[in-house]
């Protein structure tokens, strides 16, 4: 999807206009992947916008910095702050929203740690990432998930998505919208930009962090969410072939949303449409996002637009 651009970017403590948000052809992020992010979303309500779990998204954030020993001079308030200033400036909403946080231009050479780190926050209009309510057509992967203690899947950072991009590539070149991942023994992992949940017999089934998986906000809403509706809910590591046999399946994720799979290599998911499970919890999540049902989780920060804009 190509990027709308707003007015004004966060850059360490500042507004700058969208234009001078450049970097240095030699900062060690563009030679090394030394960055880490996150993806926000902000939703339309009827009476102004809400940024969905975005504390929890500047957790990860700081959580991904420290793994990587990329220590971020900023509080997870001060951060969340600079997430509603830089909504509220530029106005977008919808939107979708990136913090950003690298090594900088100071040093060549694989340890960057002496490079300054550079922190941005921005946010441009957002619209569907899949096929919405559609369906989507995936297949599984050659490409594996990374393997434990090779690159750290708790981090959100941009080498990682190296994988992803291999992942997503093949899919695409195949004929299909994505592709699942399996992990480095063989089971189920997740897709190259989301999380993976499965339906049989009425439980709702989802691989375990150690099985190479990105600990997802919106998959942890997804399981809050399942479990107040007494839908039972089981982590473990699962087999590919359960993905030609289940009732349903759907990703997560802050781009994905909640979008059920039509077909996994070309064998249908159920009859190909969204399953009962899968609406139930489709619905109980855009309500609550969508300002259509109380937010009793407290997950939406709320922030003052003027006019929503359409996407």
């Amino acid at each position: 999807m190509p990027i709308q651009a707003t007015k004004s970017i966060w850059h360490n403590g500042e507004l700058i206009p969208w234009e001078q948000a450049n970097i240095h052809v030699m900062s060690h992020v563009v030679h090394y992947g030394s960055s880490i992010f996150e993806g926000i979303r902000c939703y339309e309500q009827k009476e102004g916008a809400g940024v969905f779990r975005l504390h929890e998204h500047m957790q990860r954030f700081l959580h991904s910095g420290k793994i990587y020993r990329m220590e971020l001079p900023y509080t997870v308030e001060e951060l969340c702050a600079a997430v509603v200033d830089v909504v509220e400036t530029n106005n977008a909403v919808p939107c979708y929203i990136r913090p950003v946080a690298f090594r900088g231009y100071g040093e060549i050479g694989v340890n960057g740690m002496k490079c300054p780190t550079e922190v941005y926050v921005a946010n441009f209009p957002w619209s569907n990432f899949l096929h919405g309510n559609e369906g989507t057509n995936v297949c599984v992967s050659s490409w594996n998930r990374l393997a434990p203690n090779t690159m750290p899947s708790l981090a959100k950072a941009g080498a990682n998505y190296m994988n992803s991009q291999l992942i997503r590539m093949e899919a695409t070149v195949n004929g299909y919208d994505e592709g699942i991942a399996l992990d480095v023994n063989g089971y189920l992992s997740e897709g190259s930009g989301e999380n993976l949940f499965i339906v049989r017999g009425g439980t709702l089934y989802t691989s375990p962090l150690a099985n190479s998986v990105l600990n997802g906000i919106t998959r942890d809403s997804i399981i809050v969410i399942a479990r107040s509706l007494g839908i039972p809910v089981v982590e473990q590591s699962l087999p590919r072939e359960l993905l030609y046999v289940c009732d349903e399946a759907f990703f997560t994720g802050t781009a994905a949303e909640v979008t059920h799979l039509r077909s996994v290599d070309r064998i249908m998911v159920g009859d190909g449409t969204m399953g009962p499970i899968t609406a139930t919890l489709h619905k109980a999540f855009f309500d609550i996002v969508n300002g259509n049902a109380p937010d009793k989780y407290n997950w939406l920060t709320p922030v003052k637009v003027h006019q929503p804009v359409g996407v």
